[in-house]
């Protein structure tokens, strides 16, 4: 079993040399997903060989010399069984594994931050979005946290944001936290600006221990779960922002 977290990239590999593979076929749950022929000239993934289903769109890497299959931003749905089938010169062979995608959990009353990984850039435009509700922004070195009343009641002194990195941490997480984040960002360039956006499925679930484990009265154990729907390197949009040089 091969256990990833949400969001990250994961590489499968042959485990074959490039110069002795005629024919490789990928599968998802018995779908196909990518497959390269003899002379590796037919290198065909996501809509082009997978029946049809969107479910990898953009998200798969078929290195030509080895086999190799990269899953970008992998998620939970994407936990299942990829199976490998190779043809060589003389014979042929398949192979399974197996790969579950977790999310990362956090005790109720503790805090949970949500990152954007990529530092190295200059944003113009921060906002952070609760079930598409406006919570934070920052615009260039102004932010504001909870302009509205419906905000301020549910979140109450409990966010903070990071006008560095585009982070945003959460204090105190309970049941009414739960929910779809969304972080919208826009990065400035001199011709143009970039628009991205980074999801999180956040739910707080409940778990009861019985007292007849523990020897006392039932205690409930609240988990967070955070759910990566989107990586930071998925581009939303592009939006060409036209500026004037000014000498």
């Amino acid at each position: 079993m091969l256990s990833v977290k949400e969001g990250d990239s994961v590489t499968l590999y042959t485990g074959v040399e490039a110069s002795k593979l005629n024919y490789i076929t990928w599968y998802f749950n018995d779908t196909c997903i990518a497959q390269i022929n003899g002379n590796f000239s037919h290198n065909c993934t996501d809509v082009q060989c997978n029946n049809g289903t969107e479910r990898f769109r953009d998200r798969l890497k078929l290195d030509n010399q080895n086999g190799s299959l990269t899953i970008m931003d992998i998620r939970t749905t994407d936990s299942g069984v990829y199976t490998l089938q190779i043809i060589c010169s003389s014979s042929s062979s398949s192979k399974t594994i197996n790969v579950a995608v977790t999310g990362e959990h956090v005790i109720n009353g503790e805090s949970v931050t949500l990152e954007y990984v990529e530092t190295k850039v200059k944003y113009y435009s921060i906002k952070w979005y609760y079930n598409d509700n406006l919570i934070a922004e920052s615009t260039g070195v102004r932010s504001k946290i909870c302009t509205d009343d419906q905000c301020k009641e549910r979140f109450r002194n409990r966010l903070k944001l990071n006008q560095t990195t585009g982070s945003l941490n959460i204090t105190n997480m309970n049941i009414t936290d739960s929910g779809l984040y969304q972080l919208q960002i826009i990065i400035s360039h001199s011709s143009h600006c970039i628009t991205r956006v980074k999801r999180f499925n956040v739910t707080v679930f409940c778990e009861y221990i019985s007292d007849a484990v523990l020897n006392f009265p039932a205690v409930g154990i609240c988990v967070i779960v955070v759910f990566l729907l989107m990586s930071a390197t998925v581009t939303a949009g592009v939006i060409y922002c036209h500026t004037d040089k000014v000498n």
